[in-house]
């Protein structure tokens, strides 16, 4: 019996497994999973190579173009002429409207790194928790000060940046629920970016996520209903990409990214050794929750063969939530179960709502409020 081939929407590549700072809320370092300590610390030439040679036949083998991320670690860490190398092979093997971006804590932006991201079509996102004194207490560096003002300098030169327009993709916070979210919205409403994303702190029903008092708890959703109304009340808002999704299915439109609506993406991470590998989140899970039962390097195996496998077929498809609470939520279609990650609990694996469950359906009630207070309504 004939099937279709799974499509790759993100690639996430790992070039460098080792960080400049110390976030102590990172998934990669401090929820338990080790394999950072085991990889190369930098990509190597050869294992650029493979990469790209892979990516150019996947190019003519799916319909749907897909992204690619360059990650860590911290990713700035490769180098300029590593840097120069892959970007240079990245953009000789697709085409360029496939984006390229690098996901980096923006510490080792400089004006060199910006003209060859410049010259290689490939965009930089920047990770920054909100003012001073709230990304000063989790974004730290190896001595343990804060890392803001270094942050912040990286945001003003990308900002400088004669190509900026392009060029900075966006910013990327991961919340705290004590903070005040009408501070933090006007704190990146100054910073003028193109574009924002929170993320919730990593946690399963397991081990809750810090500043979760319990599974029934709704802390992260109170946050987030703060952060909303600041949104809607603001008569120029700054784009909020999980507000923007939510509000768009909705409104019975589409996602763009994982953890909201019912999509499945297709998404792998290659790590520094050429590995490849399920969604990183996983780790925050269990030790090696990431990885298949199959040994996939990108060496030896082009990704076409793994989208074909079953097992990343089996893979792809546990982003459908299996819990009967979900399945029987009228809720589903806007939450699509959250993050797979999030569902974890040791005695069952992944078949639970998200842990942020009651979080999720406390912000959806109240953005159907406030839409009906527009005269919008699904």
């Amino acid at each position: 019996m004939s099937r279709k081939q799974v499509e790759l929407d993100t690639v996430l590549v790992k070039v460098a497994s080792r960080c400049n700072i110390d976030c102590k809320y990172c998934y990669v370092y401090h929820l338990g999973d080790d394999s950072w300590s085991r990889m190369d610390k930098l990509m190597s030439i050869e294992t650029m190579d493979a990469i790209s040679s892979s990516f150019a036949e996947l190019v003519l083998e799916q319909e749907k173009g897909f992204s690619v991320v360059l990650h860590g670690g911290e990713p700035l860490l490769l180098g300029y002429t590593r840097l120069r190398y892959f970007l240079s092979k990245l953009r000789a093997a697709l085409p360029k409207n496939f984006p390229i971006s690098i996901q980096t804590n923006g510490i080792l932006i400089t004006e060199k790194i910006l003209d060859l991201c410049s010259e290689f079509h490939t965009s930089i996102a920047v990770s920054i928790d909100g003012p001073e004194h709230v990304h000063n207490k989790s974004r730290i560096d190896h001595r343990g000060k804060g890392t803001f003002q270094d942050v912040i300098n990286g945001i003003d030169k990308l900002q400088a940046h004669i190509d900026s327009e392009f060029l900075f993709a966006g910013l990327l916070a991961v919340i705290d629920p004590k903070t005040e979210p009408l501070e933090i919205y006007k704190f990146f409403k100054r910073l003028n970016p193109p574009s924002i994303d929170f993320l919730f702190k990593d946690g399963n029903h397991t081990n809750l996520p810090p500043g979760k008092l319990s599974i029934e708890s709704t802390e992260y959703g109170a946050w987030m209903v703060g952060l909303l109304d600041a949104y809607l009340d603001d008569s120029d808002p700054i784009p909020i990409r999980v507000l923007d999704d939510m509000l768009k299915v909705l409104l019975g439109g589409d996602v763009s990214k994982e953890g909201i609506g019912i999509t499945n993406f297709g998404i792998v991470i290659i790590d520094t050794d050429g590995s490849i590998t399920k969604n990183d989140t996983l780790k925050s899970a269990f030790n090696g929750a990431d990885r298949f039962t199959n040994t996939w390097r990108i060496q030896e195996h082009h990704l076409s063969r793994l989208l074909w496998s079953s097992e990343f077929r089996k893979y792809h498809e546990m982003q459908t939530p299996t819990s009967a609470k979900c399945i029987k939520c009228p809720e589903l279609n806007i939450c699509g179960g959250g993050m797979t990650v999030h569902r974890w609990r040791k005695d069952n694996a992944y078949n639970n709502p998200s842990v942020f469950c009651a979080d999720q359906l406390h912000l959806i009630q109240h953005m159907r409020k406030r839409l009906k207070s527009f005269g919008l309504s699904e």
